[in-house]
């Protein structure tokens, strides 16, 4: 087979599997309702055996997860909820902003509005609207919850957290692939000492987040929505390029 075949070919190959990912990456979506049905440990192996190849800077691998499930995520729920319905603060153990602002906030709104429909939470019913708040803190009744830390002495670690961020979209296209929803959940983990306490995290490792994860659904309507994402236009500058 001549050169120029080969090539050819691997372009075609190449070109099959960009489209394949797009598709696919546009299929995932957060899931917010699982089956009682527990995700065997060998799994959740495999879905971070996959996603530990995420980027990160200088290849440092600055992270840590803490799988939790059974009884120890069932304490997690339960101080989580009791601390938050005594009016404690939310505590996280990096600094970050509450509130959103502008285009972001409106994006928040959407799909808070699109989530309440499909729920049939009117904007007066506080008792549905807390317990779907409440559903957060219970990191959404998942059969398991991924904590991922990183080490406090690499504070201030903007670039740690840019590397755990990578490392949670791997986790959630990984268990996507293989059947498995997530939801990257910062609820969760609101009532960081709650968290820490249970799974018996280090006092020296900071967390970050945490992902919700299980079978979906299918009849949970929440899990029928699907966010919306601006154009490319709304938020990519292009500079330098001839048509620029």
């Amino acid at each position: 087979m001549s050169v120029l075949k080969n090539t050819e070919i691997c372009q075609n190959q190449k070109k099959k599997l960009i489209m394949n990912f797009k598709e696919f990456a546009e299929s995932r979506k957060s899931v917010r309702g699982f089956l009682d049905k527990p995700v065997p440990r060998e799994l959740i192996d495999e879905i971070i055996d996959a996603a530990k190849w995420a980027p990160t800077s200088y290849n440092t691998q600055t992270w840590h997860i803490h799988a939790v499930t059974g009884d120890v995520l069932n304490k997690i729920r339960k101080g989580n909820i009791e601390e938050t319905m005594a009016g404690k603060p939310h505590v996280r153990d990096f600094p970050y902003k509450e509130e959103y602002e502008g285009v972001h906030r409106k994006n928040q709104i959407d799909v808070a509005i699109q989530l309440f429909e499909a729920m049939g939470i009117e904007r007066d019913d506080k008792e549905k609207r807390m317990d779907w708040m409440l559903r957060g803190f219970r990191q959404f009744d998942a059969p398991v919850s991924l904590v991922l830390t990183y080490d406090k002495y690499l504070e201030p670690a903007a670039i740690s957290q840019f590397g755990l961020g990578s490392l949670a979209y791997g986790i959630v296209l990984a268990a996507w692939d293989r059947g498995i929803g997530c939801v990257i959940n910062g609820q969760g983990i609101m009532q960081s000492h709650v968290v820490r306490e249970h799974a018996q995290i280090p006092d020296d490792q900071n967390i970050m987040i945490c992902i919700a994860m299980g079978y979906p659904n299918d009849d949970f309507p929440a899990n029928h929505v699907r966010s919306v994402r601006a154009d490319n236009g709304d938020f990519v500058k292009y500079i330098g390029f001839e048509d620029s």
